[in-house]
């Protein structure tokens, strides 16, 4: 009767009413009230693109490189089972520059404690994913910020945490094309009479 007493007066005092009921309830209950929940795993993180030169009218592939954390590995982007969630990649890039070709590395083949009796396609360490960034000719040439995420699912070798997505930021330098050459061949010096 004291708990539901004490409910009550929780419940009319709003704001942390709730947070409040639901510890009374896990110490009553002899239940740790956060001591079940592990910790997130550390965030896959992304080293520095130095400055590409692309041109304008052609297609350049930028390396992206990555890092998971020692102890975990993701899903690759292509994981084996439907129900993983895949690693990929999402660019939005300034207007007249085209997202080209995304490629990802093959995933190494793992098997886990939690699935034993099936191969899973994960990256683990460092890996790299490329990316065809493609100025249209009508692009002014100068530095633009591409920029997107990386969404991945981390796991341990126990258990797979919710996904997360990684900022994802690189400068390129566009230039022009190169001229063609196909200039109108210069007045011959020889006069003919």
């Amino acid at each position: 009767m004291a708990v539901l007493r004490n409910t009550l007066s929780l419940r009319n005092q709003g704001g942390g009413a709730v947070l409040g009921l639901v510890t009374l309830l896990a110490f009553s209950s002899g239940i740790p009230a956060l001591a079940q929940v592990p910790p997130p795993p550390p965030p896959v993180t992304m080293a520095a693109v130095p400055l590409t030169k692309v041109v304008r009218a052609q297609q350049t592939m930028v390396s992206l490189n990555f890092r998971v954390p020692p102890g975990y590995h993701i899903n690759s982007n292509t994981p084996k089972s439907e129900f993983l969630i895949a690693t990929a990649l999402k660019m939005d890039l300034p207007t007249d520059i085209i997202l080209g070709k995304i490629d990802y590395p093959p995933g190494e083949e793992l098997t886990f404690p939690f699935s034993p009796d099936e191969k899973l396609s994960v990256y683990a360490g460092d890996f790299t994913v490329a990316v065809g960034v493609h100025p249209m000719h009508s692009v002014v040439p100068g530095k633009y910020v591409m920029r997107g995420v990386l969404r991945y699912q981390a796991c341990d070798n126990a258990a797979c945490y919710p996904p997360r997505t990684l900022p994802v930021s690189f400068e390129v330098k566009v230039a022009k094309e190169p001229s063609s050459g196909n200039k109108n061949p210069a007045q011959s010096p020889h006069v003919h009479n």
